[in-house]
């Protein structure tokens, strides 16, 4: 005898259903919960991250000098192809007084146009006219004493103004010594003639006793 067959389809029960619910179920719980701690970390980092990756920069306090300095920098040249003037800084001037130029000391000319100056610097020669008795007569010396003179002039210089000893210096008409102690000029005969009489009556008593004295030693 054939068995007989069920040709029905058999409906699993619930109890044979309820495994793979049950793994499903758990599956999403598990993906939720996996989603759910992932979302809470990236919460709990971020403002960390964020923190750490760009601190806010505090602002330092402006002084002064970087206020100033910073104006310097800031500084431009708006004109183009313009030459630039440089800075006219301010001058000052210092008033130095002036010393005051001595004025010359004026030369008082001679009044004897008979007396001449050497260019070179040396003696005032005569160049004066005249003779022995005007000298005399112009030195104050007696007509009585003019022989006298006359005898050691002619001596002494040969009547010559400028006759001049070479070896001691002695000028003029009876060889005054040293030329520079005749007032004057010793080269000028009435000058020299002068300092002779003083000398003379000074040192021999008169014309007479410089007379003698010289005629005894040739020297007066």
């Amino acid at each position: 005898m054939t068995p007989h067959r069920n040709d029905v389809t058999p409906v699993p029960s619930s109890a044979a259903l309820s495994p793979r619910k049950g793994s499903r179920r758990r599956g999403l719980v598990g993906f939720f919960s996996a989603l759910a701690v992932v979302g809470f970390a990236a919460a709990m980092v971020a403002p960390t991250g964020v923190a750490l990756a760009d601190p806010p920069a505090e602002a330092a306090p402006e002084s002064a000098y970087s206020a100033a300095l910073g104006e310097t920098q800031n500084l431009t040249v708006t004109v183009e192809g313009a030459a630039i003037a440089p800075v006219q800084r301010g001058t000052f001037s210092v008033y130095v007084t002036p010393k005051p130029t001595p004025k010359p000391t004026p030369k008082v000319a001679s009044s004897d146009s008979s007396k001449s100056s050497n260019s070179g610097g040396g003696p005032l020669f005569y160049t004066g006219g005249g003779a022995p008795a005007q000298w005399m007569a112009a030195a104050g010396i007696a007509e009585s004493d003019w022989g006298y003179v006359d005898y050691i002039v002619s001596r002494e210089s040969g009547w010559n103004p400028n006759a001049t000893n070479s070896s001691s210096g002695a000028c003029g008409l009876v060889q005054a010594l040293p030329c520079s102690k005749v007032p004057g000029n010793g080269y000028d005969p009435v000058d020299n003639l002068r300092w002779a009489t003083g000398y003379a009556t000074g040192r021999y008593g008169s014309w007479a006793g410089a007379q003698a004295f010289w005629s005894n030693n040739h020297w007066w």
